[in-house]
């Protein structure tokens, strides 16, 4: 038997390859199918089935190309209605993977359709459960996604206390764990970073397990919970309905395209030129009007949260050779209008005589000095509200970057804007952003709220925060 755990880190998740004699099962794939399928060629193994937890909300799955590409047979847990053909499990039916059996046990209260997929070995033991959003390292999924109806967050809150009692806290404690996201997910608020742990472990150290009744779970649980990111509805409604598949996406999201021939391409379909490279290469010279989301940071989830519509055109700047990866990338998320890349990255656009913009950069040391001698001065902190009470520069605003957009009206055009975040990567997503509604004297802060803090300037706590 063979279990393995392929995670990818900039959406915090775990998808899973199970083989077992000449057969093999894969659990919440992404969706790029190659790793799957070339995992089973080598092994000489047939993928006979590709079991979902739930309708992921925070990536576009991989299951319909998978079954598509390999014959295997789509699962579902009871109450998972699809537009395309699926087998429906019923709560306790067994599948058989080679030597090994794989068991349902519906666990609603993430989503309706939540399911726990208990993994029994060659001997009859229960071995590992591949929890999805059900239970995770420190924490459980978050029950306000699948809100319908007369049905509220606390009704579902109760649900995943009933599923969590009945179905997962009666299994032995050597039991493995195996959840669908670790920390950094939005599906979730208390992750460990730690991405599998036994179940004894998390029945003596996660909050949520060890509620004492099922009102004071349901009050953990929804305590401190943040809006859920935009895009999380569409996401889950490809995975219902289905979607494009992935070669498609990919080979019309491959175009080469000079700089004249980009250029020409963003008017004629009003595409959103995102430019993918690191923060410092984009402050040098970027495209005019082009937003920075770097590949080096949570990029898919970052998208997600700022470009609203999933069928928004993008034309792509990239680091040469990343091209390919960048298209994957939003695909995940269910950004399949990529209409092409820049060839040749900003080096061809500089080289054509294209117009160029730029972003100016501080030192934090400069920053400080700025802010002694004008304390006044605009200073526009893009962290998430936890993030700045837990200290903050003196007069600064809190405009979080997911919602910068709210707060556009407050800013002023005539002067100077001084914009951190933690480290960098966030406030020059932001500057990219107000740059392209016209604020010209944006100027990044380097280092972020370390780096100032490091620069001398004590930082408040009091402040009340933008939420």
């Amino acid at each position: 038997m063979i279990i393995e755990q392929i995670y990818t880190g900039c959406l915090a998740q775990g998808a899973y390859y199970i083989e077992s004699n000449g057969e093999a099962a894969i659990i919440d794939p992404l969706r790029e199918t190659a790793p799957y399928i070339q995992k089973a060629e080598r092994a000489g193994a047939k993928i006979k089935y590709v079991f979902e937890t739930h309708f992921h909300a925070d990536f576009v799955s991989g299951h319909l190309d998978l079954a598509k590409k390999t014959g295997a047979t789509i699962v579902y847990g009871p109450q998972a209605k699809t537009a395309y053909p699926v087998h429906h499990a019923t709560d306790g039916e067994r599948f058989t993977v080679g030597a090994i059996t794989i068991k349902v046990l519906h666990t609603p209260g993430h989503t309706f359709e939540s399911t726990t997929y208990l993994l029994i070995d060659e001997a009859g033991k229960d071995h590992a459960i591949f929890t999805g959003d059900t239970l995770f390292i420190g924490d459980v999924g978050r029950p306000d996604l699948a809100i319908k109806g007369k049905l509220t967050e606390r009704d579902l809150a109760g649900m995943l206390y009933d599923s969590l009692q009945t179905k997962i806290m009666t299994l032995a404690d050597d039991v493995i764990v195996y959840p669908a996201h670790g920390a950094g997910s939005a599906c979730g608020k208390n992750m460990s970073k730690e991405t599998t742990d036994t179940l004894g472990n998390q029945k003596r150290f996660n909050y949520a397990l060890r509620a004492k009744s099922k009102a004071e779970f349901v009050e953990k649980v929804l305590d401190g919970l943040t809006t859920a990111p935009a895009y999380f509805a569409e996401n889950a409604r490809l995975n219902k309905e289905g979607y494009e598949s992935i070669d498609q996406v990919m080979q019309r999201g491959s175009n080469a395209l000079s700089p004249a021939a980009f250029e020409a391409a963003v008017n004629e379909t009003g595409a959103l030129v995102l430019d993918v490279r690191e923060a410092a290469d984009f402050a040098k010279g970027f495209v005019p009007n082009a937003i920075n989301i770097g590949l080096n940071g949570q990029f898919a989830p970052w998208v997600g949260a700022l470009i609203p519509d999933l069928k928004q055109p993008i034309a792509l700047v990239t680091p040469e050779g990343q091209e390919s990866e960048t298209v994957l990338r939003l695909a995940r998320v269910g950004y399949d209008a990529c209409i092409g890349f820049l060839q040749g990255g900003m080096d061809s656009w500089k080289q054509a005589g294209k117009e160029i913009d730029t972003v100016t950069s501080v030192s934090a040391d400069e920053f400080a000095g700025q802010h002694r001698q004008n304390p006044a001065i605009t200073v526009v902190d893009v962290r998430k509200p936890d993030e700045f009470k837990s200290g903050y520069v003196a007069n600064a605003e809190n405009f979080p970057l997911d919602n910068l957009n709210d707060y556009m009206a407050e800013l002023p055009h005539n002067e100077p804007i001084y914009v951190h975040c933690a480290g960098g990567y966030r406030s020059m997503i932001a500057n990219s952003i107000l740059k392209a509604r016209g604020f010209d004297n944006v100027v990044n802060v380097e280092g972020g709220i370390a780096a100032i803090q490091k620069a001398g300037i004590p930082l408040e706590t009091k402040k009340s925060v933008n939420q």
